[in-house]
């Protein structure tokens, strides 16, 4: 059969009356039904059987919105904080699931007492061919205002990245990635124990060729004994064939598509992740419309893409 996937960043769904992060942020009657539309008709071009979600503070709006567009099951595995002093006042966001096939058990990840800056959720789900698969929903911690980022490529090595990262790590000079490669190795070792297929969706709030990727995928992270890298998990983009009509002659490739814009460069930080049994990717695709024509995003849409991959199974 053919798996349907996608990851979805909402972008503050927060329903009024309620706030988000401050009292005067909020949606009016108005723009919160054209947002909702707006989310209706994204899911329904991206035609998933799965939806991982980011940002979510109203649950029972987005499980409602998800039944209305087909699909039958619906989880979270937390609710996402008030402000002490106003009620009215949401100050943190969950992560959302949603499927058209049974979801039969929720598990919970072993954090062994580290506190993940999200909730994140791992979901067991039956599929008509009478499989399971796991499936993680996740959304990483994001940078501290003018936090440094370590920006690599695909030319730097593990060893290059460690050695870059290690006294920022060691000084607490970058506190988001310390958390942000804490929370991929609790992923790592709860994924490396699974029987199941599996797969991971997120908001990574990490750029590709990170060192938080690394701390998330491969082994060789944790073992620096291995000659070369072995990975746990793969980047779904790099096991798809693109489709390329009529090349130019000077033609170097296709760049890939960003999934989010700050100050009006192109990142790449939502991944669909996969493990070695679930590597047949038929195609992949990035929902991006919203974003070419106002690279900022809009309140009333997303401000990230919408990733989408089916998987032979």
């Amino acid at each position: 059969m053919k798996l349907r996937v996608g990851t979805f960043n909402l972008f503050q769904f927060c329903s009024p009356p309620f706030s988000f992060y401050t009292k005067k942020e909020k949606f009016t009657p108005e723009e919160w039904n054209e947002k909702i539309a707006w989310c209706k008709n994204q899911l329904n071009l991206m035609n998933c059987d799965i939806v991982g979600f980011q940002e979510v503070f109203s649950n029972d709006e987005l499980k409602n919105l998800c039944l209305e567009v087909g699909f039958k099951y619906f989880e979270v595995v937390d609710f996402a904080k008030v402000d002490k002093k106003n009620e009215k006042v949401y100050i943190s966001t969950t992560v959302a699931i949603a499927s058209k096939f049974p979801i039969i058990n929720i598990e919970k990840i072993d954090t062994k007492n580290f506190k993940f800056a999200r909730i994140p959720i791992k979901a067991i789900i039956s599929l008509p061919n009478e499989k399971n698969i796991t499936v993680y929903i996740t959304h990483l911690k994001s940078n501290r205002e003018n936090e440094f980022e370590y920006i690599f490529t695909k030319n730097d090595t593990l060893e290059d990245k460690l050695k870059k990262v290690e006294v920022a790590l060691k000084d607490n000079y970058s506190l988001s990635l310390k958390q942000r490669i804490n929370e991929a190795k609790i992923l790592f070792y709860d994924i490396k124990s699974n029987k199941t297929p599996t797969i991971l969706m997120c908001d990574l709030n990490d750029k590709e060729f990170s060192i938080t990727i690394d701390a998330l995928t491969n082994k060789r992270f944790y073992n620096r004994n291995l000659k070369k890298d072995d990975y746990l998990l793969f980047d779904a983009y790099y096991l798809h064939k693109p489709k390329i009509y009529n090349p130019h002659p000077e033609f170097k490739g296709i760049k890939r598509t960003p999934t989010s814009y700050f100050a009006g460069k192109g990142n790449i930080l939502d991944y669909i992740f996969v493990s070695k049994e679930l590597q047949k990717i038929s195609s992949y695709e990035v929902f991006d419309k919203h974003l070419q024509k106002n690279h900022n995003g809009s309140l009333k849409q997303s401000d990230h893409a919408q990733v989408v991959c089916e998987i032979e199974i």
